[in-house]
């Protein structure tokens, strides 16, 4: 790309991070802003600074060097945003200290592979014209968002757009999601480019033309967040959800399962008439088969229009899987019924991968209940006084496809969650924000339940109507209301967006664009 026909701000860019480890320094500061965008920091604004960042940043660099600049970005936004994982590993996974150091950055490497590797394609797509890696830059952020959030189950956390639960673009989450969200943050960002190297060229139509494409849907999107793409009822259902903050180290203990049952029983004892009564992921730490006499008290306690949900183990024979097996379940009990096995498991957390191998190695490989099995596709909703309620188990909340699909024709979301693995970092935070994020795409209220915080009534704008705090025992009470209808983004998941960006890369290879 010569340096007399590059936009200005390259010009700049190229005077000012001509030094190699300035640059590189730098680009991990510009991944590293996006994980403030996310709670509990919600800088949202810091998105757009950060793309514009790393645009600034890669766009003079020759087509070879893009994987590596992808790869310092991933470095710092899931070396900042995602290295909560080691708090699992070292302290509840008995793992030692280097040990557990060792696989964290690991961990944070390969999930910077993914930038890495889209930043390269983009090279390759667009070699070093500077137009044509502007067009194609939401596109192939986009497709590495996604490609990410699929590959080996993957690891659908720190979207960008997210961070609009409180941000200006929320209003279009029940229309194109987050991806479409985070496309849009891409695309302003690369539109500010195109606009001062427009404007440098005398093209001020053009100009004005991308500023306003750019420009339009942050515009809009405030106005469309006060529609209603639902129809929400006017009947309150009543909650109440129990935090039992048990300590981790105690969760699988035989000798504190009593101990256990106690605590929530006790604390369900004032809210046996309530409408809806939840306990969190595994809350009863025991098999349904060999929990019987606990199920037949909840029973004989619950009002007749009372229905308690509970996370609980599930042991059985499975067709599916060829045998006894275990699953990360939810039930329904009382005025209720259905029973919900886990389909989206945590590698190393609910299964380990290549097993043989790596079991006995150390500690992490052996947490307790790690040999979990998925439960099957279409499960139909639990049922819940007479009100579909769909229900998501922990991680599974953050794939926003599959909940989307999931959710369709349901009338309630739920989601439990024991998120006591991460402790007291940004990590749990996170996770509360992704669930109110599928609140506001499926125009749904939501019922979070957690062992240990946050657990919390989400509405059907992703906003916090009730919570409780972290680390407390305590027990949380609201009104939820059921939905009806489906979001235009339940009913074409992130298809749209993904075909843009197969567009936009299929425009650029038939070159309709010049090379510089």
């Amino acid at each position: 790309m010569s340096r007399d026909d590059s936009p200005p701000l390259i010009a700049i860019a190229h005077s000012l991070f001509s030094n190699r480890w300035s640059r590189a320094a730098t680009l991990v500061v510009a991944g590293a802003l996006q994980t403030l965008t996310f709670s509990p920091f919600h800088l949202w604004w810091l998105g757009p600074v950060s793309m514009l960042l790393i645009l600034l940043l890669t766009l003079p660099l020759p087509a070879k060097k893009l994987f590596f600049a992808g790869l310092l970005a991933g470095l710092g936004l899931f070396g900042s945003g995602a290295s909560w994982v080691y708090i699992s590993i070292s302290e509840f996974g008995n793992t030692p200290i280097p040990v557990a150091v060792l696989l964290t950055v690991a961990f944070v490497a390969v999930l910077a592979l993914f930038p890495a590797l889209a930043f390269w394609f983009w090279g390759k797509l667009a070699k070093n014209s500077a137009v044509r890696r502007l067009i194609l830059f939401p596109a192939i952020w986009i497709l590495g968002d996604w490609l990410r959030g699929w590959l080996l189950t993957g690891f659908p956390w720190l979207y960008l757009g997210t961070a609009h639960t409180d941000g200006p673009l929320a209003g279009l989450a029940p229309m194109v999601g987050v991806h479409g969200i985070t496309f849009w943050i891409a695309a302003s960002s690369a539109a500010i480019f195109a606009t001062g190297w427009l404007i440098s060229r005398q093209r001020h139509t053009s100009a004005g033309i991308v500023a306003v494409v750019a420009l339009t849907p942050w515009l809009a999107a405030p106005a469309l967040n006060r529609v209603d793409w639902t129809d929400i009822s006017t009947e309150p259902t009543s909650v109440a959800a129990m935090q039992g903050n048990i300590p981790q180290q105690i969760k699988w203990d035989p000798e504190f399962l009593k101990d256990q049952i106690v605590t929530y029983l006790g604390m369900t004892e004032s809210y046996w008439d309530t409408d809806l009564i939840l306990w969190p992921e595994t809350a009863i730490p025991i098999p349904q088969d060999q929990a019987g006499k606990i199920i037949d008290h909840i029973k004989e306690n619950l009002g007749e229009e009372s229905t308690l949900i509970t996370g609980i183990p599930w042991y059985g024979f499975s067709e599916r899987a060829g045998g006894f097996t275990y699953h990360n379940s939810i039930t329904a009990i009382g005025n209720g019924e259905g029973i919900y096995h886990k389909q989206k498991l945590v590698p190393f957390g609910e299964y380990v991968p290549l097993e043989g191998i790596l079991r006995g190695l150390i500690g992490f490989f052996d947490l307790p209940m790690s040999s979990f099995t998925r439960g099957p596709e279409n499960q139909a909703p639990l049922i819940a006084n007479g009100t579909k309620v769909m229900p998501f188990i922990c991680y599974e909340v953050a794939y926003p496809d599959f909940l989307a699909r999931n959710a369709v024709n349901s009338d309630l979301l739920l989601t439990i969650s024991n998120d006591g693995w991460f402790g007291d970092s940004v990590g749990p935070l996170q996770h509360l924000q992704i669930a109110r994020m599928r609140a506001l795409e499926t125009g749904r209220y939501m019922i979070r339940g957690t062992n240990n915080g946050v657990t919390a009534i989400i509405d059907h704008k992703g906003q916090i109507t009730s919570r409780i705090p972290q680390f407390e025992r305590a027990v949380l009470t609201g009104e939820v209301f059921t939905a009806s209808g489906n979001t235009p983004y339940m009913m074409t998941a992130s298809w749209p967006v993904l075909t843009l960006a197969l567009i936009l890369i299929v425009f650029v290879r038939e070159r309709v664009i010049p090379k510089t």
